[in-house]
Protein backbone atom coordinates (compact mmCIF):
# COMPACT_ATOMS: atom_id res chain seq x y z
CA UNK A 1 0.00 0.00 0.00
CA UNK A 2 2.80 2.41 0.91
CA UNK A 3 4.69 1.39 -2.22
CA UNK A 4 1.83 2.56 -4.41
CA UNK A 5 1.88 5.96 -2.75
CA UNK A 6 5.52 6.37 -3.74
CA UNK A 7 5.36 4.62 -7.11
CA UNK A 8 6.39 7.76 -8.98
CA UNK A 9 9.58 8.05 -6.96
CA UNK A 10 12.91 6.55 -7.87
CA UNK A 11 13.18 3.08 -6.44
CA UNK A 12 16.92 3.08 -5.86
CA UNK A 13 19.19 5.60 -4.19
CA UNK A 14 22.24 4.51 -6.18
CA UNK A 15 23.58 4.24 -9.72
CA UNK A 16 26.24 1.54 -9.18
CA UNK A 17 26.99 -0.93 -6.35
CA UNK A 18 29.33 -3.85 -5.80
CA UNK A 19 29.82 -6.37 -3.02
CA UNK A 20 29.48 -9.92 -1.74
CA UNK A 21 26.63 -12.42 -1.76
CA UNK A 22 26.33 -14.94 1.06
CA UNK A 23 23.80 -17.76 1.35
CA UNK A 24 23.21 -21.17 -0.19
CA UNK A 25 25.70 -20.01 -2.84
CA UNK A 26 28.40 -17.40 -2.21
CA UNK A 27 30.12 -14.95 -4.52
CA UNK A 28 30.31 -11.37 -5.73
CA UNK A 29 27.51 -9.17 -7.03
CA UNK A 30 27.23 -5.85 -8.81
CA UNK A 31 24.20 -3.72 -9.73
CA UNK A 32 23.83 -0.76 -12.06
CA UNK A 33 20.71 1.36 -12.47
CA UNK A 34 19.56 1.34 -16.10
CA UNK A 35 16.34 3.34 -15.81
CA UNK A 36 14.13 4.97 -13.22
CA UNK A 37 13.08 1.67 -11.58
CA UNK A 38 15.24 -0.88 -13.41
CA UNK A 39 18.63 -2.35 -12.57
CA UNK A 40 20.93 -4.91 -14.13
CA UNK A 41 22.68 -7.28 -11.76
CA UNK A 42 25.64 -9.52 -12.44
CA UNK A 43 26.41 -12.33 -9.97
CA UNK A 44 29.50 -14.55 -10.03
CA UNK A 45 29.01 -17.36 -7.53
CA UNK A 46 30.18 -20.76 -6.40
CA UNK A 47 28.23 -23.34 -4.47
CA UNK A 48 29.00 -25.02 -1.19
CA UNK A 49 26.85 -28.00 -2.28
CA UNK A 50 27.91 -28.42 -5.93
CA UNK A 51 31.27 -28.28 -7.71
CA UNK A 52 30.44 -25.44 -10.09
CA UNK A 53 30.89 -21.76 -10.77
CA UNK A 54 27.91 -19.82 -12.08
CA UNK A 55 27.56 -16.42 -13.78
CA UNK A 56 24.08 -14.90 -13.70
CA UNK A 57 22.90 -11.76 -15.53
CA UNK A 58 19.57 -10.36 -14.31
CA UNK A 59 17.24 -7.47 -15.07
CA UNK A 60 15.25 -6.33 -12.04
CA UNK A 61 12.25 -4.05 -11.61
CA UNK A 62 12.16 -2.13 -8.28
CA UNK A 63 9.17 -0.76 -6.37
CA UNK A 64 9.55 1.40 -3.25
CA UNK A 65 7.93 0.06 -0.10
CA UNK A 66 8.38 3.03 2.22
CA UNK A 67 10.95 5.16 0.40
CA UNK A 68 13.50 4.82 -2.39
CA UNK A 69 15.92 3.43 0.18
CA UNK A 70 13.70 0.43 1.08
CA UNK A 71 12.18 -1.40 -1.84
CA UNK A 72 10.99 -4.70 -3.28
CA UNK A 73 12.39 -6.05 -6.54
CA UNK A 74 11.70 -8.91 -8.91
CA UNK A 75 13.13 -9.96 -12.24
CA UNK A 76 14.86 -12.61 -14.24
CA UNK A 77 17.70 -13.43 -16.55
CA UNK A 78 20.09 -16.12 -17.73
CA UNK A 79 22.81 -18.13 -16.05
CA UNK A 80 25.79 -20.09 -17.36
CA UNK A 81 27.83 -22.46 -15.23
CA UNK A 82 31.01 -24.50 -15.36
CA UNK A 83 30.87 -27.81 -13.56
CA UNK A 84 33.93 -29.79 -12.44
CA UNK A 85 31.96 -32.66 -10.87
CA UNK A 86 31.28 -35.98 -12.53
CA UNK A 87 29.52 -39.16 -11.54
CA UNK A 88 30.64 -42.72 -12.27
CA UNK A 89 28.56 -43.06 -15.44
CA UNK A 90 29.23 -39.81 -17.32
CA UNK A 91 30.49 -36.29 -16.69
CA UNK A 92 27.88 -33.69 -15.76
CA UNK A 93 27.33 -31.08 -18.49
CA UNK A 94 27.84 -27.41 -17.76
CA UNK A 95 24.54 -25.81 -16.71
CA UNK A 96 22.77 -23.13 -18.72
CA UNK A 97 19.30 -21.79 -18.02
CA UNK A 98 16.88 -19.21 -16.73
CA UNK A 99 17.04 -17.55 -13.31
CA UNK A 100 14.25 -15.69 -11.50
CA UNK A 101 14.75 -13.39 -8.52
CA UNK A 102 12.58 -11.63 -5.93
CA UNK A 103 13.69 -9.83 -2.81
CA UNK A 104 13.87 -6.69 -0.71
CA UNK A 105 16.72 -4.23 -0.31
CA UNK A 106 17.63 -1.39 2.03
CA UNK A 107 20.22 1.31 1.39
CA UNK A 108 21.68 3.40 4.20
CA UNK A 109 24.40 5.89 3.32
CA UNK A 110 26.79 3.85 1.15
CA UNK A 111 25.71 0.38 2.32
CA UNK A 112 23.12 -1.61 0.36
CA UNK A 113 21.75 -4.77 2.02
CA UNK A 114 19.39 -7.15 0.25
CA UNK A 115 17.77 -10.52 0.81
CA UNK A 116 16.41 -12.53 -2.11
CA UNK A 117 15.00 -15.83 -3.29
CA UNK A 118 16.59 -16.93 -6.58
CA UNK A 119 15.42 -20.13 -8.27
CA UNK A 120 17.57 -21.28 -11.20
CA UNK A 121 16.09 -23.53 -13.86
CA UNK A 122 18.65 -25.46 -15.92
CA UNK A 123 17.62 -25.89 -19.53
CA UNK A 124 20.84 -27.80 -20.26
CA UNK A 125 23.23 -29.63 -17.93
CA UNK A 126 23.68 -29.28 -14.20
CA UNK A 127 23.18 -31.84 -11.45
CA UNK A 128 19.47 -30.95 -11.11
CA UNK A 129 16.89 -29.19 -13.26
CA UNK A 130 15.93 -26.65 -10.54
CA UNK A 131 18.05 -25.09 -7.80
CA UNK A 132 16.51 -22.83 -5.16
CA UNK A 133 18.86 -20.29 -3.68
CA UNK A 134 18.51 -17.61 -1.05
CA UNK A 135 21.09 -15.04 -0.20
CA UNK A 136 22.00 -11.86 1.57
CA UNK A 137 24.00 -9.37 -0.48
CA UNK A 138 26.12 -6.68 1.13
CA UNK A 139 27.07 -4.03 -1.42
CA UNK A 140 28.98 -0.77 -1.28
CA UNK A 141 27.37 2.14 -3.15
CA UNK A 142 30.15 3.20 -5.51
CA UNK A 143 28.10 5.87 -7.31
CA UNK A 144 25.08 7.47 -5.65
CA UNK A 145 21.87 8.29 -7.51
CA UNK A 146 22.29 10.59 -10.52
CA UNK A 147 26.10 10.45 -10.35
CA UNK A 148 26.43 10.04 -14.10
CA UNK A 149 23.84 12.76 -14.82
CA UNK A 150 25.62 15.21 -12.47
CA UNK A 151 28.96 14.50 -14.16
CA UNK A 152 27.44 15.10 -17.61
CA UNK A 153 25.90 18.42 -16.49
CA UNK A 154 29.20 19.53 -14.96
CA UNK A 155 31.02 18.81 -18.25
CA UNK A 156 28.39 20.87 -20.10
CA UNK A 157 28.80 23.82 -17.68
CA UNK A 158 32.58 23.79 -18.07
CA UNK A 159 32.25 23.62 -21.86
CA UNK A 160 29.80 26.59 -21.96
CA UNK A 161 32.09 28.60 -19.67
CA UNK A 162 35.08 27.93 -21.93
CA UNK A 163 33.07 28.87 -25.04
CA UNK A 164 32.01 32.17 -23.43
CA UNK A 165 35.62 32.97 -22.54
CA UNK A 166 36.81 32.15 -26.05
CA UNK A 167 34.05 34.17 -27.72
CA UNK A 168 34.09 36.87 -25.08
CA UNK A 169 30.34 36.59 -24.96
CA UNK A 170 30.14 37.56 -21.33
CA UNK A 171 27.36 39.77 -20.05
CA UNK A 172 26.94 42.87 -22.21
CA UNK A 173 26.85 45.72 -19.73
CA UNK A 174 26.31 48.17 -22.58
CA UNK A 175 23.20 46.40 -23.85
CA UNK A 176 22.11 49.52 -25.81
CA UNK A 177 25.07 49.07 -28.11
CA UNK A 178 24.82 46.32 -30.67
CA UNK A 179 27.73 43.93 -30.89
CA UNK A 180 29.50 43.60 -34.17
CA UNK A 181 29.04 39.92 -35.18
CA UNK A 182 31.52 40.13 -38.04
Amino acid sequence: MFGMAFSGAYSQSYDFTGGVRLGTDWGITSQVRLAKKTTAELILQSSLKREEVLVTALAEQHSPIISRRFNFYAGGGLHKGWNSASNEVEPIKDPFGVTLIAGAEFTLARLNISWDFKPAINLVGGEKKIYTQTGISLRYVIFKKNHFEKARKKRQRVKRREERRENRDGFNWRFWEKKDKG
